[in-house]
Parts: structure tokens; C-alpha cells; sequence
């Protein structure tokens, strides 16, 4: 799901800016600001709104008709996020989490894309792998998302350079030594 950030990442070292997150139905959910960043917070329906009210020690949130049901969250989404937003800026990322969790309302850190790599459980997964790259040298490239028990997989080689495997297809074409040479010769290959 991250293979373009993940690319910048591992081959150039850039940590590409967030470029939003908002669920398009599920309200509050999205990313949110804190003291320290951005979290994700996932806290749509009635039971998982009052929750994240009770948190936010904000009960006059859950009282306000304009927050009252799904639909009316949906229409003043952005009211509502700047009032989240007010009370989310007093603490850091870590201690909303660490509290939002203790309430059963689904939220997570928002990870630069060095963080998501130098996180343990990514780093237990290897999803990323080291190769060498003919031009390149060392690089890591992203890993298989999923593992198969049975069917196992792995990435073995780096991308293949423009025109870097074009006589083995051709060969197994059933073109010839000297065709290859001549389309080689002019150019087509």
C-alpha cells in the first residue's frame, strides 16, 4: 500500500509529506492534529463517538445537536474538526494513543516514511530487502506485503534496466543469433 513512498524512501532517503487522510463516511475519522503531529483516529458510529467524547473529557460535544448523530457530524465535519482539533493540541501523539486505546476507540500514530522502516514489527516482517543494484549498488527495495506458507515468495533481483533481458525474450522467440544482432545494429533493440 506504501510501494511510491516506500521507493522514495529506500532508494533516496526523502520522507514524503502526508497528503491527507479523511475516512469519506465515518465521522470522526481521519487524521487529526496533536502537540506533537498527527494521529489517526477512527471513532465513527454512536458507541465509538461517545467514547472518544468521554476521553477528551468533552461531553458537551456529544451533547451539541450539530455532533449529535452520524449525519449531523457528516454535514459540520469541518466544525468538528477544528474542535478536535483544539482539544487533541494539548497532548502528544503518544499520550492521546496510549488513552484512546485504554477506551477501546481505534487509533494510531501517522508514521513518516522512515519511521514506518525503522519500526519493529515492519523491521520483523522485512519488508525491505536488500539487493544490489548493477548501477545502484546496495539498495533496499520493498519486500512481499504477504507471505504464502505454501507458496512463498521473495524478491530476488532488482528492475530490470531498459533492454537488459531483451535477448533472452528474443531467444525464446525463436529469433536467431544474427537477427538479434541485426535488430542490435539498427537500433530496435
Amino acid at each position: 500500500m506504501l510501494d511510491f513512498q516506500a521507493t522514495r524512501w529506500l532508494i533516496d532517503t526523502e520522507v514524503p509529506p502526508q497528503a491527507g487522510n479523511n475516512h469519506p463516511t465515518g465521522i470522526p475519522t481521519g487524521t487529526f492534529k496533536v502537540k506533537d503531529g498527527h494521529i489517526n483516529i477512527a471513532a465513527s458510529g454512536q458507541h465509538m463517538w461517545k467514547r472518544l467524547c468521554d476521553v477528551l473529557a468533552a461531553a458537551e460535544l456529544y451533547a451539541d445537536p450539530r455532533f449529535a448523530t452520524p449525519g449531523q457530524r457528516s454535514r459540520n465535519r469541518d466544525a468538528l474538526t477544528v474542535v478536535l482539533e483544539e482539544r487533541l493540541q494539548t497532548k502528544t501523539a503518544a499520550e492521546w494513543i496510549a488513552a484512546l486505546n485504554a477506551a477501546g476507540v481505534p487509533c494510531g500514530p501517522i508514521l513518516t516514511i522512515d519511521q514506518v522502516f525503522a519500526n519493529e514489527q515492519v523491521r520483523h516482517l522485512g519488508l525491505a530487502r536488500p539487493l544490489v543494484h548493477p548501477q545502484l549498488g546496495p539498495i533496499q527495495v520493498l519486500g512481499l506485503p504477504v507471505t504464502l506458507s505454501r507458496t512463498p515468495g521473495e524478491v530476488q533481483t532488482p528492475a530490470p534496466e531498459k533492454g537488459e533481458h531483451a535477448t533472452e525474450i528474443l531467444r525464446e522467440l525463436g529469433i536467431g543469433p544474427a537477427e538479434i544482432g541485426r535488430l542490435r545494429k539498427e537500433g530496435v533493440v
